[in-house]
């Protein structure tokens, strides 16, 4: 963990935070940035996907969202490295800098703080939506890509929230190593159906303004990730 820790911290120093803050704002508080792991650290997380096969929970939900993913919960049992990943300090001081905002990270007890998504059969996708927050706070999502042997497409929106601006339509490949960062609440994305004998594998970090949250919240939020993610005994079985 030190050595994924180390080699992060120095790839990190090499990016300019000023300028990356700027077009941050800019486009709406998103940010697309190409090779944002170093590649010792990409190769160290592709390394344990094969193991991490027989935990992907699959969930279809008609009209919105079919594929597979793999809860925080699951990845600290047989995956602790993608905590070690979620919990680098060198991590928060970057995303901090960027969104100018005093970011922290989710309560242990959520499913959703990092999880893996698996585009693995043809028709995977999920539609058109927001990273809504059950946090009282902003809800910020880090989107790394790890496998993209596809031609599925992160396509999303700007400023369509913002009556001063002229919304506008993007549409990327997630490559391996790439980081997608934006403010949940504010960027309405979706990401394009798999063809058959594609695959695509993405992990997600969420970094929270105020970890406050209901017990109504919780609840709505455990339901949500129990039927449309990571299944019931993901969600609810403790360690």
């Amino acid at each position: 963990m030190t050595e994924l820790h180390t080699a992060l911290a120095g790839h990190l120093e090499g990016f300019e935070i000023d300028a990356l803050r700027a077009r941050f704002l800019d486009h709406d508080e998103t940010l697309i940035l190409d090779d944002f792991l170093p590649p010792a650290v990409l190769e160290t997380l592709l390394a344990t996907l094969p193991g991490l096969a027989s935990r992907v929970n699959r969930n279809y939900l008609p009209g919105h969202k079919k594929g597979g993913s793999i809860s925080r919960h699951d990845l600290d049992r047989h995956a602790p490295l993608f905590g070690a990943l979620y919990g680098a300090p060198a991590l928060a001081a970057f995303l901090r800098s960027l969104t100018g905002r005093d970011l922290q990270l989710c309560p242990a007890r959520d499913p959703h703080g990092y999880a893996l998504y698996y585009y693995t059969e043809a028709g995977d996708h999920i539609g058109w939506h927001y990273d809504t927050s059950y946090y009282r706070g902003a809800r910020y999502t880090a989107l790394l890509g790890l496998v993209d042997e596809s031609d599925c497409r992160l396509e999303f929106e700007l400023h369509r929230r913002n009556p001063a601006r002229r919304s506008e339509r993007h549409s990327i490949a997630l490559a391996p190593g790439t980081l997608a960062m934006f403010n949940g609440d504010k960027l309405r994305h979706r990401i394009t159906p798999l063809t058959e004998g594609g695959r695509r594998i993405a992990l997600t970090l969420e970094f929270l303004t105020s970890a406050k949250m209901s017990a109504l919240g919780r609840f709505v939020s455990n339901m949500k990730d129990a039927v449309a993610y990571f299944g019931f005994r993901q969600v609810f079985q403790r360690r």
